[in-house]
């Protein structure tokens, strides 16, 4: 776990904060006398955690059948999620799509509170006000700024020496992964041999861990630059999942 993780969201906090929103929306379109249905959540595909696949692809056997890709199953349900959408009956400009975003001063006599059902719902959470920029900031920044420590400049050219040992010329470990041979649905045989030789190249240079262990220290060292703004971003967030759950509890 990155030490930037305990400023950010966990993926329980978002759900939380995306259900009670979901419930005020819908009950605020209610006394509009609208049926409305928000989307469903797209299921988690890929990497489940945010180190999780960060550094790249770490599990053999998945490689060995998918190569760069996330495993079949997971790959159709986000596909078949993405494709069934959601029913909202929302489009156009109608009063129904006013109600839900707002652009207008009532609807069917009825005041539409600013930005519509939408606006008045992050207003009861707080959900604009739980932001947390300076966080993701400082996962980006370190994320980019740990590829150029010494340590993890050694370990790349190890991985890399590692790789052309095995006949494939990459710099960096996330190169092989973005190749765009391998951007297609389709699982080739050398993108196959790619993963896999990655993967034991990783296990012999440690490159993951040398990467990770370079940014846990730069992120420290930014955590410790700007407490109060990310201790402000946390309590706001506390706060907001707070009313989450209020709202949920009530519902």
């Amino acid at each position: 776990m990155l030490p930037i993780e305990g400023y950010l969201p966990s993926d329980a906090e978002r759900k939380q904060i995306s259900q009670a929103r979901k419930i005020l929306v819908s009950d605020c379109m209610k006394g509009f006398g609208f049926s409305w249905e928000p989307a469903s959540d797209l299921p988690r595909i890929g990497g489940k955690t945010l180190v999780d696949w960060r550094y790249g692809i770490h599990d053999m056997a998945l490689a060995e059948e998918r190569g760069y890709k996330p495993a079949a199953d997971e790959q159709e349900a986000y596909d078949r999620a993405v494709e069934e959408g959601a029913v909202d009956g929302t489009s156009g400009d109608g009063p129904q799509t006013q109600a839900l975003e707002g652009g207008t001063k009532e609807v069917g006599g009825k005041p539409v509170p600013e930005g519509g059902c939408l606006g008045e719902a992050d207003r009861k959470i707080s959900a604009g006000a739980a932001n947390t920029t300076v966080a993701q900031t400082i996962s980006n920044e370190a994320f980019a700024q740990s590829q150029q420590s010494p340590e993890v400049v050694e370990a790349f050219k190890a991985w890399s020496d590692c790789m052309k040992a095995s006949g494939f010329r990459y710099s960096r470990p996330l190169d092989a992964s973005d190749d765009p041979r391998f951007g297609s649905r389709s699982v080739t045989p050398l993108e196959i041999r790619t993963a896999t030789a990655d993967i034991s190249c990783r296990e012999k240079t440690e490159v993951a861990k040398v990467w990770f262990d370079a940014e846990v220290a730069i992120q420290n060292e930014k955590i410790e630059s700007r407490p109060e703004q990310l201790n402000g971003e946390r309590k706001s967030l506390n706060e907001a999942v707070k009313k989450a759950a209020d709202v949920i509890a009530g519902s």
